[in-house]
């Protein structure tokens, strides 16, 4: 089966050999064969099943945080969530409250949001950037929370249907999730509590205060690796002498050696190479192989 119904089923929501290096946070890369915006749930229920029988693999975009994909063009469908998948709803609960956010919605703007209404306990998210979707599948988290902290159910749609993931079905844990690659999150439901407005508000100041004086800004696809148990991987890095560290046009940030810089008309391609090289010395200089955060597109290799 080809993709020619998918492409004359969608009309201009499929635009085909599309650069989506450009719609990552890194801005350099390749494009894929076809992206497909998805703006309603009629949308979704008419172009999911075309996309989950598709002969080539898909992927969520999100907002392009924490992916890098390969020069050239690579035979993939990515996915783009964007109207219905970004309203965000709350309501009170047994004491608690009940929020329900759609994947596509950006993490910084739903916390900023609810801290504004008086909703604690997603301060931190503020300082991730990402979508909600993302965030589920891989546990973000940051300044001492997660999305398990909060999480309570999760919607996908594959092409068996829906199916709602409890919190026991997902199966949480350090930047991992049981969310399965050939799902697409639709929606996401917190449990969170009421709160104080000043409170969260300064919180999320302080929040932002601290990414900007300790995060580099410019072209990064966000943190490269995760933390190995008991340790940080910028502490590793810095100490096996890759803070700074260039290959070509990419660089280890000089304040933050687990964020990798590329220069503007740059190639996806050096800082991939650059995150070889980063985990060898790693493991040379310590014996502990880091595991990456990023999703790669079309290198070959989950890495």
């Amino acid at each position: 089966m080809s993709i020619e119904p998918l492409i004359a089923r969608g009309g201009s929501r499929v635009q085909e050999h599309e650069d989506l290096g450009m719609k990552t946070t890194y801005r350099v890369g390749g494009s894929v064969r076809a992206l497909v915006t998805l703006a309603t749930r009629d949308d979704l229920d008419e172009l999911g099943p075309l996309i989950f029988s598709s002969p080539l693999p898909f992927f969520v975009i999100g907002n392009g945080s924490n992916v890098l994909v390969a020069d050239g063009e690579h035979e993939v469908i990515a996915v783009q969530l964007t109207g219905d998948f970004t309203a965000m709803h709350w309501r009170d609960e047994g004491g608690h409250v009940i929020v329900d956010a759609g994947a596509g919605l950006d993490l910084p703007v739903g916390a900023r949001r609810l801290a504004s209404e008086g909703v604690a306990g997603f301060e931190w998210a503020v300082g991730v950037p990402g979508t909600f979707g993302g965030a589920v599948s891989m546990n973000a988290g940051g300044h001492g929370s997660d999305m398990a902290a909060s999480v309570v159910l999760v919607q996908t749609r594959d092409l068996d249907g829906v199916r709602e993931w409890g919190l026991d079905d997902l199966r949480f844990d350090y930047r991992t999730s049981a969310i399965v690659a050939n799902a697409i999150i639709t929606d996401v439901r917190l449990e969170l509590t009421h709160g104080d407005v000043t409170q969260s508000q300064a919180l999320i100041k302080d929040i932002v205060r601290w990414r900007r004086e300790n995060q580099p800004g410019g072209r990064n696809g966000g943190s490269v690796f995760r933390n190995p148990p008991g340790d940080s991987a910028g502490r590793l890095i810095e100490a096996a002498g890759c803070k700074g560290l260039r290959h070509a046009s990419a660089m280890v940030s000089e304040k933050h050696a687990n964020f990798i810089l590329v220069e503007p008309n740059g190639r996806a391609n050096d800082v991939f190479a650059l995150i070889d090289i980063i985990r060898s010395r790693v493991f040379e200089t310590f014996g502990i192989g880091l595991v990456s955060e990023h999703r790669f597109v079309g290198f070959g290799a989950e890495r």
